[in-house]
């Protein structure tokens, strides 16, 4: 996902290529990148897991690589 910027909003879906933690994957609603110093390609991300309707069901922070985010199309 390195062509386009992560914006608020975003419907990410979060797997392995991200981050080994996500061995099961999940949809993230971003609200915010967090400016933490990180390992460079890594990111903090803030916002909220979601459940395949797109409601939300738990905010967090998480720790990825964006190169192995994929944005979701808006439903």
């Amino acid at each position: 996902m390195t062509d386009r910027r992560l914006r608020a909003g975003d419907l990410i879906h979060v797997t392995t290529a991200a981050s080994v933690q996500f061995r099961t994957p999940i949809m993230f609603r971003l609200i915010r990148v967090l400016d933490r110093p990180t390992f460079d390609g890594w990111l903090w991300l803030d916002g909220y897991q979601t459940n395949d309707a797109g409601d939300a069901t738990a905010r967090r922070q998480i720790f990825v690589q964006p190169t192995g985010l994929r944005k979701l199309l808006p439903r």
